[in-house]
């Protein structure tokens, strides 16, 4: 099974050396990270030839479906109409402040620099307010030439991306804040499929009357299925299956 949490990868004299950095530009613990040595690195003979260690950290806490935790099982349905917004973390206001955008667009500019990523172009703004509490999320944009390494499949390695940059904006304002990242817009690109797609499945289930499901899904991506169809009054929606494969089933209402 294909391991789908976030990493990061760090280049540094020592082994310890490279986990220091990497723990110091996430901001967590040695506890809140697995190690995994990809290079211990040499010395060299009289100091010619040395190598330096390279290590991966790997953070814990994601799941196998790629982002943040599955928190919220089947409230898809219930989410508000903020697809991308719905598993922000929500301990902290984001106060209009210019200084949040510059540190955003820093970090992950930061971010993709030690990922190797040297032609991207990095926008950052601030989003309109959502939720009961009316907060105000940083957007940033991601562009650049053939950046679909930063994609992943079905978007995994982007919501790992900004699972990352989130925790190390967080360190860097000493506070937590709601964090979107998109590349190429491929984040409105996909909600238009799912809810395409969503609705084509529908009109299938009306039309012959047996429950069909889509394509499994992560999270974020089934509450815009949930949530295109949950003024129809002919089907509805619910969750099923677990982790990877967990997906939307549509059914006839009866």
């Amino acid at each position: 099974m294909t391991d789908n949490r976030a990493t990061l990868e760090i280049i540094a004299p020592t082994i310890d050396e490279a986990i220091e950095k990497g723990l110091a530009d996430l901001g967590l613990t040695r506890e809140e990270v697995d190690v995994e040595i990809m290079d211990e690195g040499s010395g060299g003979l009289f100091g010619l030839g040395s190598r330096q260690s390279r290590v991966m950290l790997i953070v814990k806490g994601i799941t196998e479906s790629g982002g943040e935790p599955d928190s919220t099982p089947e409230e898809d349905t219930t989410s508000e109409a903020k697809p991308w917004h719905a598993s922000l973390d929500d301990t902290a206001e984001v106060k209009d402040d210019a200084n949040v955008v510059d540190v955003a667009q820093s970090v992950v500019s930061d971010l993709l620099y030690k990922m190797r990523i040297d032609d991207a172009k990095v926008d950052a703004y601030l989003g309109d307010p959502y939720g009961p509490q009316q907060r105000i999320p940083v957007h940033v944009n991601i562009y650049g030439d053939d950046l679909s390494i930063l994609i992943g499949h079905r978007g995994e390695t982007l919501e790992s991306l900004q699972y990352i940059a989130r925790l190390m904006l967080g360190k860097e304002l000493e506070r937590s804040v709601p964090l979107i990242i998109d590349v190429e817009g491929y984040r409105s690109r996909r909600e238009q499929q799912i809810r395409t797609l969503t609705r084509r499945v529908a009109d299938q289930v009306m039309q012959n009357g047996r429950s069909q499901p889509l394509e499994p899904m992560p999270a974020n991506e089934r509450r815009i299925a949930h949530m295109e169809l949950q003024e129809d009054s002919d089907v509805y929606t619910e969750s099923a299956g677990v982790g990877r494969q967990r997906k939307v089933v549509i059914y006839p209402q009866d």
